[in-house]
């Protein structure tokens, strides 16, 4: 019972216009009528004479038109550009084909002008004729696990042009075949398997080719026959081949093919393999992408082995550009590859083949009814800020979409449409775009501008009574002519320019008054604010209701709102006099106030430099005390230091010092050197303040005990001496080594030595033998 009530509440809230979003128009800056209407598709201009009130800115003309209405303008006196949908040419849709261009889609050309954000719907109607003309590509892949399926396709000439012929009277076929790019690694480039990439068993091989063009468009069976006849089947060595690159081929040669004008074009492509894309040429090294041309010579495509294979995005979009429908007729294991294939080229079939490729006429009988009775409306590129939203109209429709409309199951002959409804979200001029329905040449050009500017029929009368005789009326307000300015042109600015003028309304070279106020005559005239106070300062800079807020309530309710700034009633503080003045929540244990390094806001402390909440006793970034403070304790405690001179000037104030014998303050001790080398021992305790400290000294420093000149002296001389002694020992040393091994290399040398035995010719004995000559010996 409770949710049957609930939802006649509903319905009774919905006949009332309850659930429904109001009109509403969002202003910016609004200067003009034109602004105005830039502004949002609700925005409209009251043009009435002192509509607004005094001090009142010119920006309150605009607005929904209820609320001016309320207001009181005139409804007659209420710019508001409305659409406006021009039909520029429109023939009637044709009954049947009678070998005429025949008209599918209408009509042929709009023109709209549409207001930013206000969208228009028009009508486009649709309707198949009947005999309309078929062009069948017949696409086989050729390489040998296809050759069965070759041999039965040679005999199934007269079944598919009969299936044609039932489908319409003006049937027309052509033949091509493909294989793969005739490199490595996807064919053997060896030469013999170039020419037969056969088995060797098979006598009937053609060689390898990428794609051939075998029979252009012809209505003729016994020459489709004859062609096929004539083909036999090629080979490569991996499992994807190079569809693609035949499928672009087909597309975009179309005189070499025999496409006609007026025509429902469609590619059969037949294979039991995946495809080559985009990116594998690079295991060729080709590097070239794909440019989408047409490169057939002799009916054989020049560019397979130079060129890339192109990517399935280049395919779908010149498919779609020449209206060809493809209808992939593939074995079972490839079935889910090429319906991945379909989901991404608009306008196409995957058909299941047997092993034999018998059911081929079948399965193309069933693609071409499915693609001819599915009627899907899209665009080409839209212009930017251009929004366009199809609803088809028929017995099977899709949901509307944004891209595209859809309807299935449209028997030719029947009538069907289209609301297309377009959003223009900015100006602009001359702009179009192009609807039209998948694999049909027909097309509609729509044509859009915009009103983005006011109508408002003016006089030219340039002493316009309203404008003080000074100016003239631009949609009900001035403009005022040269020399004047004002609201009402009532300003004249004498011997000073207009710019300069100006620029003294102007804050920081800024806005003129900000956007609140009328510059008059050099001074800033303030608008009332949509409450009904004003705007103040100098440069109506101010208003009294931005002000921070406390529990929904300006300032709390604990104060009053000045220039964006609360200022607190006696006995609250704060941003948003938001806290009672106490001090309960900063007292310290010394009955101080935040220790005298911060101060007491809404209970809290906001503590000076880096010390610390809640009682700014802690500062953990400040330098430490016992660095800072070590000049003036040398000088305090012991007379000496770079502060001895104004020792009591620069440090009596910041420093209570004691020289004690033992420390009494529980804090850290420091221990810092002072400029005569000894170390005092000193503790600092911070009192009430940033820079108030109170010092205990040790009266002893440990000063280190003088060195021993003479000591220093002998020691070095001894030093000198002892280095001097050990480095002539070494020389000496070094020099008795060299002479040891001069001489231990001279006793092996004269041991080796050989001397040889011979007489000296020079050498004279000194002995002289003189022999008797009468001598006998006896």
């Amino acid at each position: 019972m409770g949710l049957c009530l609930l939802f006649v509440l509903l319905l009774l809230m919905r006949r009332n216009g309850l659930c429904q979003q109001g009109e509403v128009c969002s202003k910016s800056v609004i200067n003009s009528c034109g602004d105005c209407i830039r502004s949002g598709p609700y925005c409209v201009w009251c043009k009435q004479l002192n509509f607004t009130k005094a001090g009142e800115q010119e920006a309150a003309r605009c607005d929904t038109q209820a609320q001016l209405i309320e207001r009181g303008c005139k409804k007659e006196e209420i710019i508001s550009p409305m659409n406006n949908l021009s039909i520029v040419q429109e023939h009637p849709l044709s009954v049947s084909f009678n070998q005429q261009e025949p008209v599918q889609l209408s009509p042929q050309k709009i023109s709209l002008r549409l207001r930013p954000g206000l969208s228009t719907t028009f009508s486009v109607s649709f309707k198949r004729v009947q005999g309309y003309p078929v062009d069948l590509y017949y696409l086989m892949d050729l390489s040998y696990s296809m050759k069965d399926d070759l041999e039965n396709i040679k005999e199934l000439g007269r079944d598919l042009f009969a299936t044609l012929n039932n489908i319409t009277g003006n049937a027309q076929i052509g033949f091509g075949a493909f294989v793969d790019k005739t490199v490595l690694p996807y064919t053997n480039t060896n030469e013999k398997k170039l020419q037969k990439p056969c088995d060797e068993n098979d006598q009937q091989c053609q060689a390898a080719f990428g794609y051939r063009h075998v029979l252009s468009m012809t209505p003729r069976e016994d020459e489709f026959k004859k062609k096929v006849t004539e083909q036999f089947i090629s080979g490569n060595l991996d499992s994807p081949e190079g569809s693609l690159d035949a499928m672009m081929q087909a597309a975009v040669c179309g005189d070499k093919i025999g496409w006609r004008n007026s025509s429902t074009r469609l590619i059969v492509l037949t294979t039991d393999a995946g495809f080559h894309m985009a990116g594998d040429g690079k295991l060729a090294g080709i590097l070239e992408h794909n440019d989408e041309h047409c490169h057939m010579e002799n009916n054989l495509y020049t560019k397979s082995t130079d060129m890339d294979y192109p990517s399935v995005g280049q395919l779908a979009m010149q498919l779609e550009k020449h209206n060809i429908q493809p209808i992939f007729a593939v074995t079972k294991n490839v079935e889910i590859v090429y319906q991945e294939l379909s989901k991404m080229i608009k306008k196409s079939e995957v058909g299941v083949l047997s092993s034999d490729s018998k059911n081929v006429v079948q399965l193309i009988k069933s693609a071409y009814n499915k693609l001819s009775s599915k009627v899907t409306v899209t665009h080409d590129s839209l212009p930017d800020n251009v929004r366009v939203v199809y609803t088809p109209k028929c017995a099977d429709a899709r949901p509307p979409g944004d891209s595209e409309g859809i309807c299935e199951n449209v028997p030719a002959g029947q009538e069907i449409s289209f609301d297309v409804t377009v959003t223009v979200d900015s100006c602009m001029t001359d702009k179009s775009f192009t609807i039209r329905p998948l694999g049909i040449k027909d097309t509609l050009t729509v044509t859009l501008s915009t009103n983005c500017e006011c109508e408002c029929e003016d006089t030219e009368d340039n002493s316009h009574p309203h404008c003080k005789g000074k100016g003239r009326v631009s949609c009900g307000i001035c403009s005022c002519s040269e020399g004047y300015v004002g609201q009402f042109c009532e300003c004249s600015i004498g011997d000073r320019d207009e710019r300069s003028l100006r620029a003294s309304c102007q804050k920081h070279n800024g806005t003129e008054c900000e956007g609140r106020g009328d510059c008059v005559c050099g001074r800033c005239q303030c608008h009332t604010t949509e409450s009904g106070s004003s705007y103040h300062g100098d440069f109506c800079e101010c208003d009294d209701e931005h002000c921070e807020k406390f529990q929904n309530k300006l300032c709390g309710g604990n104060g009053k709102c000045n220039c964006g700034r609360c200022e607190c009633y006696s006995g609250y503080e704060g941003s948003a006099c938001q806290c009672k003045v106490s001090e309960e929540g900063c007292r310290t244990l010394n009955n101080t106030v935040c220790y005298g390094r911060g101060t007491c806001k809404c209970n809290r402390c906001e503590c000076q430099g880096e010390y610390q909440r809640p009682r700014c006793q802690i500062c953990l970034g400040c330098p430490d005390p016992c660095q800072t403070k070590l000049n003036c304790i040398e000088c305090l405690g012991f007379d000496s230091g770079p502060l001895k001179k104004n020792c009591s000037v620069a440090c009596s104030n910041s420093i209570h010092h004691e020289m004690v014998d033992q420390f009494t303050i529980p804090t850290r001790q420091c221990q810092q050197k002072d400029t005569k080398g000894c170390w005092m021992k000193f503790k600092l305790d911070q009192l009430v303040g940033e820079d108030n400290y109170k010092a205990e000294i040790l009266k002893e420093r440990d000063c280190p005990e003088p060195p021993n000149v003479t000591a220093i002296i002998g020691g070095s001389i001894a030093s000198v001496a002892l280095i001097g002694i050990v480095l002539l020992m070494l020389i000496k040393l070094l020099i008795y080594m060299k002479d040891l091994k001069e001489f231990r290399k001279f006793e092996n040398e004269k041991k080796k030595s050989k001397w040889a035995e011979a007489d000296n010719p020079l050498f004279q004995n000194a002995t002289t033998t003189v022999t008797n000559p009468t001598f006998t010996g006896e």
